[in-house]
């Protein structure tokens, strides 16, 4: 088989960045992109260079990082920009390869094996030349790695940054990464990472020498292919950006400045969601067949219920039965902080004929989503947007 070359590229901090070069007036000044603190979202999301010189982390406490640099200048995300961005970086990467792999907002795999011939160049030179027209095309820099598989190439991209290529060939991937620290690894959280801490095994070069026993026991399934992964005895491929398979399930959450109790304001939460969900299942053309809605007290106890309903990725369908389903494991006699709405069981939408004979009324959901597209974001009714906007902080 064909050894693979596949490329890691990762945006040196992709929110900070962007802001920094849509507002030339924040050029040379820490910079940091956070939550609102009134909005019980207070850390820091993602930071420029010159704030991380002054030990500005991400998630750290808004408070902690302006005691470390009282100048540091916090902004608000804005999402919509950074999908944009990310959109078009995807557009980039497409004239090398149509094997390009999303990884979140600011990450991307490509399988350039088989572009090295007509490009007649190698994978480093390609991923060089990349770097340069980012830097050109969006005035930020890119990290990117180079290896035989998409675990190896993210590891390299990780080792230098801002703005390196760092190739770990084949030949060499023991001796560049089995003495890195155990959380590298995509997957290995805290909690995994402790619980490995524990028995001493604190490096991958470590956890590739553990039982596949006592990995299952561990994690699973997925520690034993884990394991073959670090071996290099398993590559993963790379998916075609054309054939990417729609998401597992579509939801969003909002956390509300204030607490609140009545179902009326329970409604106008959950309306507000169910557009943004809505809107999302009409992009990939998928509707559910379960919706769920996870209700967090002041307290942060957490009720959440599941239910099956026939297809569906209409607005006032999705609320309806949002709210159906809130009914039955609320009584709204206590406070609450925080509303998540998500549909499941995600299938493939049909076109369907509209009869002029239908009872039911048409949904104009698709109609919003086309006039957002084109002509800007609009809001399903004023008074519900202004609520939302005065009392939630949203979450994707």
């Amino acid at each position: 088989m064909k050894e693979r070359v596949i490329l890691h590229s990762d945006v040196n901090n992709f929110f900070a960045s962007v802001e920094c070069v849509t507002r030339p007036e924040l050029k040379g000044k820490p910079v940091a992109v956070t939550g609102n603190p009134e909005k019980r979202n207070g850390i820091i999301l993602a930071k420029n260079e010159i704030a991380k010189k002054f030990g500005v982390k991400t998630g750290q406490v808004i408070g902690e990082a302006l005691a470390l640099c009282p100048d540091l200048i916090c902004l608000a995300p804005h999402y919509d920009l950074y999908e944009d961005i990310s959109r078009k970086l995807h557009e980039l990467y497409l004239e090398y390869t149509n094997f390009v792999e999303p990884l979140g907002l600011d990450e991307c795999w490509l399988d350039v094996t088989e572009s090295l011939k007509y490009l007649n160049k190698t994978g480093e030179e390609i991923a060089n030349e990349i770097r340069e027209k980012v830097k050109i095309k969006f005035g930020f820099t890119v990290s990117v790695g180079v290896s035989f598989s998409k675990l190896f190439a993210k590891l390299a991209s990780d080792m230098r940054k801002p703005d390196f290529t760092t190739v770990v060939p084949k030949e060499k991937f023991k001796e560049i990464c089995y003495n890195l620290p155990l959380n590298s690894i995509v997957g290995i959280g805290r909690r995994l990472e402790k619980k490995f801490s524990s028995i001493d095994i604190n490096y991958i070069g470590d956890f590739v020498k553990l039982e596949d026993d006592y990995l299952d026991n561990l994690m699973g399934i997925t520690g034993i292919k884990l394991k073959q992964n670090l071996l290099g005895n398993s590559i993963e491929n790379v998916a075609d950006y054309y054939s990417l398979p729609p998401p597992k399930s579509i939801g969003n959450g909002t956390t509300m400045i204030k607490d609140i109790v009545t179902r009326e304001d329970v409604k106008k939460v959950v309306y507000f969601l169910a557009e943004k969900v809505s809107y999302r299942m009409i992009k990939h053309k998928v509707k559910a067949s379960v919706l769920s809605i996870t209700l967090k007290t002041k307290d942060l106890k957490t009720y959440h219920k599941s239910q099956k309903i026939k297809p569906t990725n209409q607005i006032d369908e999705i609320a309806k039965y949002c709210l159906i389903i809130a009914d039955k494991i609320w009584k709204y006699n206590y406070p609450l902080r925080a509303i998540r709405i998500k549909g499941s069981s995600l299938t493939s939408s049909s076109i369907v004929q509209l009869s002029m004979f239908d009872k039911d009324k048409p949904d104009f959901s698709e109609t919003i989503k086309y006039i957002n597209d084109k002509f800007g974001k609009i809001e399903l009714a004023s008074d519900m947007v202004s609520f939302i906007n005065k009392n939630s902080h949203p979450q994707e």
